[in-house]
């Protein structure tokens, strides 16, 4: 395999490269070329921003890079456990401050509150925030399951009329979680979780889909090999001319072009 190779899967480009570093590197110059335009053009960007172990390097590269005006930007995330404090090693919101809100400084940054004492007016107040203008960037991953933020399987919709909900976490997610070293054990994982929805993801400007290492391997062959159903939501992103799908050697392992 070439350092790189990029191929056309619907309408999705899909960017392959030979090791994460490299496959991190070009998201993260990516990423930060659509915040730079969109400042350059409206004055401000806003963005709404993953997390994972499979989104480490790709973001430790994206707040490294220079000369983005992290100052004029609003950031958003995607998704948070139910009754969650942010206090947690687990938590989502805890995550993006260590990993990218305190390093960057953005001029907005928007929490989504797992632990609100009323979740649906939390849920109301951030789909009021994520509505109030165009977001320009969606950096987001693809699940072991090939959920995108917790749009598992079972509760994943294409069309749906939410933007933000509250969903049950299947138990592949939640195995996931363990495996990634969050949780103890699958009973030390939430049952449920308040995530953006499949539209709120899509109706963005530009979606950098983020998605190393070999655990992903099979749904990323199922996302981009498969049909495009809700039983693999990753699929749903060979629907949008605006996406790029970025994988390293291990995540592209099971395609049928190798």
């Amino acid at each position: 395999m070439s350092s790189e190779t990029t191929t056309q899967v619907d309408s999705l480009k899909v960017r392959r490269f030979a090791s994460l570093a490299d496959m991190a590197t070009a998201a993260a110059a990516d990423a930060a070329a659509v915040l730079r335009e969109a400042v350059a053009k409206k004055g401000s960007a806003r963005a709404i921003i993953a997390t994972g172990n499979s989104q480490d390097l790709f973001l430790e590269k994206l707040t490294q890079t220079p000369d983005v005006p992290w100052n004029k930007v609003a950031l958003f995330h995607m998704d948070e456990y139910l009754g969650m404090p942010m206090t947690h090693p687990a938590s989502f919101r805890k995550y993006l401050k260590e990993r990218v809100f305190d390093r960057v400084n953005p001029a907005e940054a928007h929490f989504l509150e797992g632990d609100a004492m009323e979740p649906l007016d939390a849920i109301r107040a951030y789909t009021e925030a994520l509505a109030a203008a165009p977001i320009d960037l969606c950096c987001l991953g693809i699940g072991e399951n090939g959920h995108i933020a917790f749009n598992d399987p079972p509760v994943a919709d294409f069309a749906d009329a939410e933007a933000i909900k509250i969903v049950k976490l299947d138990e592949g997610c939640r195995k996931q979680q363990v495996g990634e070293g969050h949780f103890p054990n699958l009973d030390a994982v939430p049952m449920y979780a308040i995530t953006l929805t499949i539209p709120t993801l899509c109706k963005v400007g530009r979606m950098v889909a983020v998605v190393p290492e070999r655990r992903k391997a099979q749904a990323v062959k199922d996302s981009l090999e498969g049909p495009i159903a809700t039983s693999c939501p990753g699929s749903f992103l060979r629907r949008q001319p605006h996406a790029v799908l970025y994988l390293d050697a291990d995540s592209s392992s099971l395609l049928k072009s190798n």
